[in-house]
């Protein structure tokens, strides 16, 4: 499986001095977390002092970063080599319970 080199994903709709070739259509990646009761009491306390609540800040990168990493592989499998117009998504799906949706479209670019 070739995972698309995440220099090659971009927010954008072209990657500037490449030209694409071939679009294989939406790609994604999905993690679905939940919130450990640790977590929350830890959240709870941080929460007490105010500020940035480091305990949830650091589950939201780890979700976003599997997620992303997923739609690398996803992109990989489907022979691309870059993704244009990522995006992420997230919904609650039950209580405490979080989707986090990383997508965009699989492309082949034409590297000199």
């Amino acid at each position: 499986m070739n995972r698309i080199d995440p220099r090659m994903v971009t927010t954008a709709f072209e990657l500037p001095g490449l030209r694409i070739t071939q679009n294989f259509g939406v790609v994604r990646g999905i993690v679905v977390r939940s919130r450990s009761i640790v977590g929350n009491i830890g959240a709870g306390i941080q929460s007490i002092f105010g500020g940035n609540i480091t305990l949830y800040t650091s589950m939201c990168e780890k979700a976003r970063s599997e997620a992303f990493a997923l739609m690398l592989d996803h992109a990989g499998e489907m022979g691309a080599n870059a993704i244009i117009g990522a995006r992420y998504d997230a919904n609650e799906v039950a209580a405490g319970i979080t989707e986090v949706l990383a997508y965009g479209t699989a492309v082949v670019v034409q590297v000199s």
